[in-house]
Parts: C-alpha cells; sequence; structure tokens
C-alpha cells in the first residue's frame, strides 16, 4: 500500500501545477474565473488555443482531486472514528478555507485593485464591510468538506459500522458499466444546468460541474473498498482512452461550427437544451474517464520508485495549493509591461508561479502550527 501511495501523491502535485497553469492560461485570454486578466477571451488563436486548454482541464482534473480524496476517505474515516475524523476534515480543509476567505482572496484582490489604481486598502475595507468572502480556489476544500461530512452521515445512518467494514477485492468495472456511468454523469450534468449553467457560483460553488465531481468522490470510495486502482490495467481502460482520441478533437470542432454559424461570443455550452450544452455535458465524461484512467496508468507504471525530489514536492502540493492565487497574480502583475505574444507569456509566467509557489511554499510547512494543517 505505502509503494502505491508514491505514484498517488505525484499526482496530486502534478494536478497541483496543472491548477497554477490552468489559472495563467485564463489570465492571458482563456475562458473562466481568476483575480486578474490581462488579456479578455476573444477570437485570437492564442485565446481560443488557451480557452481549449482550459475547457479539457475542467472535464477531469479537480474530478480526478476528488476521486483521490474519495479514495483515501473511508480508511481515514475507519482508523480515526466519527469524532477524530470530523477534527481532521475541519482543521485540513476549514482552516484554510477560511484563512483564503479571509486573508489571502482580499490580499489577491486587493493587489489587483491596487495594480489598477483603485487602492490596496479601500479593497479590503470594502471587502470587509460588505462582508465579501472570496474562497477562489478553496471551493475545493469547502466542496470536499461538504462531501465528508455527508459521507459520514451515510455511514453513521444507512452504512455498514466502521468496525465492521473490510477492504473486499473486485473485478475493475467492465466496458459497459463505465460506458454508463458517462452517460448518466451526462444526463444529471444537463439537468443541473437547467437550473445552474456552469459559470454560476451558488454559496462559491459551481454546481453545474458538481454530478461528475459527486460521482468519483464516490468512484474513489469504491476504489479503495474494492483495490481498483491496483487491479486497473490498460486492458480496463483502452476503449476510453480510443474515445478520448476520438472525442477530445470534437470540442474545437464544435465551437468552429458555432462561431462560423453565430459568431464569437454567441456560443452557449453552459445550460439550456441547445445542442451545444447537450455536447458538452456529454463530452466532458467522454474525456475525463480516459484522461484519469490513462494519467493512473502512467503514474502507476513509471511514477513509484522513491524519489528525494518528488517527496519534497508533494509534501508542499497542498500548501503550494492554498497560496498560489497571490503569487500567481504577483508574477503576472510585473510582468504586465513585458511586450510578447500571450502564448509565451502564459509558458513563462506559469513556469515562474509553479516555481516560487513551491519555493514559498517550503518555509510555511516548516512552521510547527501550520505544517499541522498543510
Amino acid at each position: 500500500m505505502a509503494q502505491r501511495d508514491l505514484y498517488i501523491d505525484r499526482l496530486r502535485s502534478a494536478i497541483t501545477a496543472l491548477v497554477i497553469l490552468h489559472h495563467t492560461a485564463i489570465t492571458y485570454g482563456a475562458i473562466g474565473g481568476w483575480f486578474y486578466y490581462e488579456l479578455k477571451p476573444s477570437g485570437a488563436h492564442s485565446s481560443l488555443l488557451l480557452t481549449l486548454f482550459c475547457t479539457t482541464n475542467q472535464a477531469y482534473f479537480m474530478g480526478f482531486f476528488f476521486l483521490l480524496a474519495g479514495y483515501f476517505t473511508p480508511g481515514s474515516l475507519e482508523r480515526k472514528g466519527y469524532a477524530r475524523f470530523i477534527g481532521d476534515r475541519l482543521l485540513r480543509l476549514g482552516l484554510p478555507l477560511l484563512a483564503f476567505g479571509l486573508v489571502l482572496g482580499p490580499l489577491t484582490a486587493g493587489i489587483v485593485n491596487a495594480a489598477q489604481g483603485k487602492g490596496f486598502w479601500p479593497t479590503i475595507a470594502w471587502l470587509w464591510q460588505h462582508k465579501q468572502f472570496i474562497n477562489g480556489p478553496l471551493w475545493f476544500a469547502q466542496a470536499l468538506l461538504i462531501f465528508s461530512m455527508g459521507y459520514c452521515a451515510w455511514r453513521a445512518v444507512a452504512g455498514a459500522r466502521l468496525v465492521q467494514v473490510e477492504r473486499t477485492a473486485k473485478a475493475v468495472p467492465t466496458y459497459g458499466w463505465w460506458l454508463v456511468s458517462a452517460i448518466g454523469v451526462g444526463v444529471a450534468a444537463l439537468a443541473i444546468r437547467q437550473v445552474v449553467p456552469t459559470g454560476v457560483n451558488i454559496i462559491g460553488l459551481q454546481l453545474g460541474y458538481f454530478a461528475s465531481y459527486i460521482f468519483l468522490f464516490a468512484i474513489g470510495i469504491a476504489a479503495w473498498r474494492h483495490d481498483w486502482l491496483r487491479q486497473l490495467e490498460w486492458k480496463h481502460a483502452r476503449a476510453w482512452i480510443i474515445g478520448l482520441v476520438i472525442s477530445w478533437p470534437l470540442l474545437p470542432v464544435a465551437i468552429i461550427v458555432v462561431h462560423a454559424l453565430n459568431g464569437s461570443g454567441k456560443t452557449n455550452f453552459s445550460g439550456g437544451f441547445s445542442w451545444t450544452a447537450i455536447f458538452y455535458a456529454f463530452w466532458e465524461p467522454s474525456v475525463a474517464w480516459g484522461l484519469i484512467a490513462a494519467w493512473l496508468l502512467v503514474f502507476r507504471k513509471y511514477m513509484n520508485a522513491p524519489s528525494v525530489l518528488w517527496s519534497w514536492l508533494n509534501r508542499r502540493a497542498y500548501a503550494v495549493y492554498i497560496i498560489h492565487p497571490p503569487v500567481l497574480v504577483g508574477i503576472a502583475l510585473l510582468l504586465h509591461g513585458w511586450s510578447a505574444p500571450a502564448l509565451i507569456k502564459f509558458c513563462v509566467t506559469g513556469m515562474l508561479a509553479c516555481t516560487s509557489c513551491w519555493i514559498v511554499a517550503d518555509p510555511l510547512v516548516r512552521l510547527p502550527g501550520v505544517r499541522r494543517v498543510v
């Protein structure tokens, strides 16, 4: 088990870096919510490429985080019991969420407004006076805390008693089950988006994406219970990886078609029953299942040997996730005056942001009080 955990920890670090790059792409023209936009989304080739990058990420990377979190949830609950588990979740998820909402979020917004001539302290004062809580990327901690409490409630009411549960290996689900799950998640996403389109926040959460998040968290729990990650082989994922190769190019084709028919800025993939919204709801799981399986198989095979560098990166990954907004925004603002193509700035800023975040996180994880949380 310890040996297998090596590649899972590295997956977390790699996806954390991808989160930073995702937000860097939004900074330079991709569609998405973020603190600072140097370039707005447009019909420029760079904007479309960065949007495609972010759309691909959105299809799977946060759901992948939930799957990995779900994988460790039942074992943690059964070792610690309800009281200690809940206390740990409140410490590890609730405290960073509060710290970001009350300190790091306002700090990042203040930095942006100060650079735009609106003033740092007036921004902080306005946010406090209007009781604005900015959860930023810590929406993930907020959602995971809700999922964890939900899992505890289910186990307490309808699930097996903690002392009676054992891991029982079962065969990895067949392709048919993967297909049914993809269709089910697509239908659920489409239904949710009739009420809450993507891009709309409810209590700081984009519920339009939560069909896959909830499903993948539950799959993570089942994967731990039945030892699916160890048993996963290329034969189980081959059809979905082939499907990924076929499905992924369909999104840029759909975007091109819609732009040709309706013009730039008039696409609707976020909700309703337009063909684009229906397409997008089912495109996401068709891409996500293949990408997640491929990441798991590649990292398990090639990234599972002891490494001092990876150990250092892994230990700081959660702190990096928490602190990356002000670091990334600060670097982007410092480079604002540099005249270069958007894709070049994306690469340079993203690389500097990833490096700087891990450097800044290093002393944080060494502080006695902080290291208990991150």
